[in-house]
């Protein structure tokens, strides 16, 4: 069941989706390593289990290499969506070795969660991530990610996710529910999930943080996708507080802001009663969603993972995941 999504799935965790894979490239990423999938049985089970060094093998919800204002984050995210949303989702069915794996030298290692929503479900699928890399530098870049695919039962916006961190002072941070609507076509859409649910003002908590300030994509395509209340920062404490103060504006307004966002898409995207009735609808619907989805792994695939594990890696990570 899972994948048969995977073929449309944005791998946008390995890389800052919505933000650009490209901004990656800031980061000096350790050369190639060949890949390895750690020896494991396959299994629905996101526990851990055992690496190839013998060590025990994190799982998904582990969040192992973040800091604690980031793990308790997407700890309750991820469980406020799998106990709100329990009857509407399958058991992850990745094979362990999907769920997990790592290069050979033991530098970059990366956890992959995926439920699919059940036949009667809005929900395409929820998918989750986190990657550890460790750079030249002496430096690690950590994204964990969150985000949520709605199916053309309904024109619900989709949720997104995602903190990219390179320094114990410094962060990026993507909060938004990109819209599947052209929003000058259809204004009710706008006013609905946007304007009625008062989305702007979290956006606007963030900005008045004295440390944040707008990230900017370089891609256009990428910039394209946010909708018009999305919080796309960078929150920078090197000069005023440092980690602690980092860590105190993620346990506050972050984390405030971010459970709302999330709140908001519960109650009125996935739990309303919005439908998408109207066949025509319904296959436009569909083709943008393939497209939007294709698109996102000829980013993220193309330009993230090769550079973390090589393309032999990525070539072989998506024919897992595909079945292949």
């Amino acid at each position: 069941m899972a994948n048969t999504h995977f073929h449309h799935l944005p791998l946008t965790h390995f890389s800052p989706f919505h933000t650009s894979p490209s901004s990656l490239h800031k980061f000096p990423l350790p050369p190639k390593n060949t890949f390895k999938f750690p020896t494991l049985s396959s299994s629905s089970s996101s526990s851990s289990g055992m690496n190839d060094q013998g060590n025990e093998r994190p799982g998904f919800k582990d969040f192992p290499h973040v800091s604690g204002p980031i793990r308790d984050l997407m700890i309750d995210l991820i469980s406020t969506v799998e106990i709100r949303l329990e009857s509407q989702l399958l058991p992850c069915t990745l094979p362990q070795d999907v769920q997990y794996f790592e290069n050979q030298s033991d530098t970059a290692h990366t956890s992959l969660f995926l439920r699919s929503g059940v036949s009667s479900s809005p929900i395409d699928f929820i998918f989750g991530s986190w990657l550890h890399c460790e750079l030249p530098t002496g430096a690690s870049l950590n994204i964990t990610s969150l985000s949520s695919y709605m199916n053309a039962s309904t024109d619900t916006p989709q949720l997104l996710i995602e903190l990219i961190q390179s320094s114990p002072t410094s962060i990026v941070i993507l909060v938004d529910l990109p819209p599947r609507r052209d929003l000058v076509l259809h204004p009710d859409y706008l006013k609905t999930f946007y304007e009625d649910t008062n989305l702007d003002k979290q956006r606007q908590a963030l900005f008045k943080i004295p440390e944040v300030q707008p990230y900017v994509s370089p891609s256009l395509y990428i910039r394209s996708v946010f909708s018009p209340t999305a919080s796309v920062i960078r929150i920078d404490t090197t000069t005023t507080g440092g980690e602690e103060r980092l860590e105190e504006i993620l346990r506050g307004t972050v984390s405030e802001a971010t459970k709302e966002v999330l709140r908001v898409w519960l109650d009125f995207c996935v739990l309303g009663d919005r439908k998408c009735i109207d066949e025509d609808d319904r296959v436009s619907l569909k083709k943008r969603d393939s497209l939007f989805k294709q698109k996102s792994i000829e980013i993220d695939i193309g330009a993230s993972l090769p550079r973390m594990f090589g393309q032999e890696t990525a070539d072989r990570i998506l024919g897992v995941l595909l079945g292949n």
